[in-house]
């Protein structure tokens, strides 16, 4: 496709309401997701996309074919090949409103262990303290290229990369969220891209609880078991973080199959770990820097994702 894309066809069976509007085909979301990412669909009709979508909610078939289209949109990353880990990927989308934004410890704790991580996700985002900030006040440079991202990882640094460095194209759907005020399709697809060549682990989150179902589809039915493993969860403020309360449910998906890693913790916790006091950034760097040095426990729940996180990347990396 070289040429503008005519949307009203595909308007017209997602714009009649939550009730009334028709899924795609898998074909016809990736039709439709191509032309969005490639610049060939007018303002008027990809807002109309956008709201459209965003009042419907997206079916297994369409995620699919949204994520088919946007592959040849990503940079294709590489993972150290002498790692005894598979790659997991972080992605981080929300970051703090009300509590402490705690992926860059996950991510840090990771790669001291020797695993590589990428983090990917927005550099600022308004209201909101993003991991990207939190990055930088810990003194990590955020990279934007693949030789960048392999080469922090061969250093046994958590490498971040923007999504406008990943995905400039979905970058700008993203963007939109300033114009028309509300998230759209593509803040669901970016916590799913599994950028390597290689096999990895994703951890992926949700907030609400129908985007339970719909993932747990996804991942069971649809999810091209060559890209690897994934952990879902019910997201800390969003962030695929464990909580440093009660725990969530860890779920791990591979090769369609499903199992629980950690249960869902209902008893109130005997002893509240410490945490930051703060959603500042810099008050959260110098806390995590802290636990790293050992003046202060990595919180409990924490500890246990690191630690699943590892054994199960070590053990895709033996796998393939």
């Amino acid at each position: 496709m070289t040429g503008p894309l005519a949307a009203a066809k595909f308007i017209k069976e997602i714009g009649r309401g939550k009730d009334g509007a028709r899924s795609m085909t898998q074909e016809d979301a990736a039709t439709l997701y191509t032309a969005m990412l490639a610049g060939q669909v007018s303002d008027l009709e990809l807002g109309g996309i956008l709201l459209s979508m965003r009042i419907k909610g997206e079916s297994i078939d369409e995620i699919a074919g949204f994520l088919q289209a946007a592959h040849p949109f990503i940079l294709p990353l590489q993972a150290p090949a002498d790692s005894p880990y598979a790659p997991v990927v972080i992605p981080t989308y929300n970051g703090a409103r009300k509590k402490a934004n705690l992926t860059p410890l996950l991510a840090l704790l990771l790669a001291r262990l020797g695993v590589p991580v990428l983090v990917h996700g927005v550099r600022t985002d308004a209201g909101r303290v993003a991991t990207a900030e939190i990055f930088q006040a810990l003194g990590l440079p955020l990279a934007t290229t693949p030789e960048q991202v392999l080469e922090q990882m061969h250093q046994k640094q958590p490498a971040f990369m923007p999504i406008d460095a990943l995905s400039p194209a979905m970058a700008h759907l993203l963007s939109l969220r300033r114009i028309l005020g509300v998230r759209n399709s593509t803040h669901t697809l970016v916590k799913l891209l599994q950028p390597f060549i290689v096999p990895a682990l994703r951890l992926s989150s949700y907030t609400h609880p129908e985007y339970l179902l719909m993932l747990q589809d996804y991942f069971t039915r649809c999810a091209p078991f060559d890209a690897g493993d994934v952990f879902l969860m019910r997201g800390t403020e969003g962030e695929a973080v464990a909580s440093t309360g009660r725990a969530q449910q860890i779920d791990w998906f591979h090769a369609g199959q499903s199992t629980t890693l950690v249960p869902a913790q209902q008893e109130p916790l005997a002893e509240v770990p410490a945490v930051p006091d703060s959603i500042d950034a810099t008050i959260t760097a110098a806390w995590i820097r802290s636990v790293l040095a050992g003046d202060i426990a990595v919180p409990e729940n924490i500890a246990a994702q690191v630690e699943h996180c590892a054994s199960i990347a070590r053990r895709l990396r033996q796998q393939n």
